[in-house]
């Protein structure tokens, strides 16, 4: 079922507190992130991938969504659509600009579909941008990891 489907059928069901939601509805409501090593290796390698399909964009999808169950559903069908979480509420993505265009489409019919406060942001990231990324916080030897420094042994 299309997400914005999903999001109008949990507008519904909300709204008259007689109707139920469906378990298609609720599926996936658990939000919660990888570790964030496992994050920053995924982001890694879509950042360090060197053959890529000439129709393929990067880009960060990012939100600022009040509703738990909205969120959690926007957060399962951005992974379902080959998206890396990158933060709670932070994902990036490496795909076809067919892809892109679509995951525009949806989230705008989601944005839509309810009143809200909400915000959504797709924002495309040229390679170069991404590859100069500082990540500060936790300790994590970002240079090592991408292997963008070299040691030498005599």
């Amino acid at each position: 079922m299309p997400l914005p489907e999903v999001i109008r059928r949990l507008k519904e069901a909300t709204m008259d507190s007689s109707k139920r939601i469906s378990n298609h509805v609720r599926s996936g409501i658990n939000d919660e992130c990888e570790s964030l090593e496992i994050r920053i290796r995924n982001l890694i390698g879509i950042i360090n991938t060197k053959e890529r399909p000439k129709d393929y964009m990067q880009f960060f999808i990012m939100y600022d969504i009040e509703s738990d169950k909205v969120r959690a559903l926007i957060s399962k069908y951005l992974q379902k659509r080959g998206c890396t979480r990158v933060q709670n509420s932070i994902f990036l993505a490496d795909l076809p600009v067919k892809t892109y265009e679509q995951i525009q489409q949806d989230l705008k019919e989601v944005q839509s579909c309810y009143d809200n406060h909400d915000s959504i942001l797709v924002v495309p990231v040229p390679a170069e941008h991404l590859r100069s990324m500082c990540i500060i916080g936790k300790s994590i030897d970002l240079d090592t990891i991408m292997k963008t420094k070299s040691t030498l042994f005599f």
